[in-house]
């Protein structure tokens, strides 16, 4: 697909692109596209960072723009659900965007914030709801949002949607929904319970894979640290301060440990702010837009409070805490060597954390490489026997999750995650250097 052009895009859409600086299509939006605006329903395997927020947001813009009259008080003909409220905002700046020249409204509602202008914005009528479940369903009991006129329903993150316990939300949403509609779900892996909930939503829907869940970018460099947990602060505060760091994203396994770490690291004169669920929504736009302006060197955060976090300039990500599900890992270490740059993923292991390792080197099919130049190296970490990971699904609350409502989108064209290299034989304590990374 050479450009925007030929996907036949009514014109205001293609000269609103133009002006924002796109031009080729993403994988997902050249596949994507032309069975949206076919009126099919679509399954889309799409991570965050690839382009998919264009990919659903422009056939909606493209069929909403030819409705004649406007839609209906607090009756949006277009629902976008989606977990946090971070990917809500986005995506709604990114509607705003593209259909800067078409006659469509929208508004984004989310919890953390006054319900008033929310209310005020639905009662006008818009064409594009873009919702959190909970602020959704409070508004939806409240009388202020009614989803009968809904044409167009997208449902956004369906994993990570499922791991923060929102399916029974997705439920109700779903009932009051009009079967007759045009469905789109999006998630970034196929579980069986994602796979469950497609089966059930969608009608003989047009399947779209563009980033395989486990291949690994190889512009990065990987490596483990084995360390005693509780020397895991000391040892982030010696990285920070001896490697070559512009911007890092640290990953903690918990709220409390994110609160934790940026305390510490605050107190060692670290610039730094933690991100998660438990946040106010004015305190995580203000971390996320020091650590954007380069104000804070560090930002500390959990998988559900980081999915969408677009910063080109993060140099590397630290897993201060190994997520206890592999495919986790790939989403973490594919926040760096964006936009065309290299980019560092280095990972602390303790001993309990030793089957995660396992999982995640199975995963994507390499071997992490080890650092053992490091004062903190444990040659018992390094020699303990993996503890086999448990295959428990997150259920959000330890992962920074609960009831938060907030996200990601990010922009342009992001590379393409190559085939992972593949290695052979064991890691042994002095095997270092460099290996591919993950997307």
């Amino acid at each position: 697909m050479s450009d925007f052009a030929s996907l036949n895009l009514v014109k205001p859409l293609l000269n609103a692109l133009t002006q924002a600086g796109y031009t080729t299509p993403t994988p997902i939006q050249a596949q994507a596209i032309p069975h949206l605006l076919a009126g099919r329903d679509l399954l889309g395997i799409a991570q965050t960072g690839t382009g998919k927020t264009a990919a659903f947001a422009l056939p909606i813009l493209n069929k909403l723009s030819q409705i004649k009259g406007r839609p209906a008080p607090n009756a949006p003909r277009a629902l976008i659900l989606t977990p946090t409220r971070e990917l809500a905002s986005q995506i709604g700046n990114s509607i705003a965007v593209y259909g800067k020249h078409v006659p469509t409204t929208h508004t984004v509602v989310f919890g953390g914030v006054g319900k008033q202008p929310q209310i005020r914005a639905l009662s006008r009528g818009v064409d594009i709801l873009v919702a959190t479940p909970g602020r959704l369903l409070d508004l939806m009991g409240e009388r202020h949002v009614r989803l009968d006129q809904i044409q167009v329903f997208v449902l956004d993150e369906a994993d990570r949607m499922l791991d923060m316990g929102f399916i029974h939300d997705i439920r109700r949403i779903i009932k009051v929904i009009p079967a007759k509609r045009h469905t789109l779900l999006f998630s970034a892996t196929m579980p069986k319970d994602i796979a469950e909930l497609a089966e059930g939503l969608l009608t003989n829907p047009a399947k779209v894979e563009v980033t395989p869940e486990s291949t690994t970018v190889e512009r990065i460099t990987q490596k483990v640290l084995f360390v005693d947990k509780q020397n895991k602060r000391s040892l982030l505060k010696n990285v920070l301060e001896h490697e070559s760091i512009e911007q890092v994203l640290v990953f903690t396994r918990t709220k409390h440990g994110a609160n934790r770490v940026a305390e510490y690291l605050d107190k060692h004169r670290i610039a730094s702010a933690a991100i998660h669920g438990n946040k106010s929504q004015s305190a995580r736009e203000k971390a996320l837009d020091g650590f954007r302006k380069g104000k804070l060197k560090v930002l500390v955060a959990t998988d559900i409070a980081a999915r969408g976090i677009d910063v080109a300039g993060i140099s590397h990500v630290i897993n201060f805490d190994l997520p206890n599900e592999s495919e986790s890992y790939v989403h973490r270490i594919g926040r760096t060597a964006r936009a065309g740059r290299d980019g560092n993923a280095i990972s602390f292991c303790d001993a309990e954390e030793r089957g995660y390792l396992l999982d995640i080197e199975k995963t994507i099919r390499q071997t992490v490489p080890v650092d053992i130049d490091h004062e903190f190296h444990c040659e018992v970490v390094a020699n303990a026997a993996p503890i086999k990971p448990s295959r428990k699904r997150s259920s959000g609350h330890g992962a920074g999750g609960g009831n938060p409502h907030g996200g990601g989108h990010r922009r342009g064209n992001p590379s393409t995650a190559s085939k992972p290299r593949q290695h052979s034989g064991r890691r042994t304590p002095s095997s270092k250097g460099r290996s591919g990374s993950v997307a």
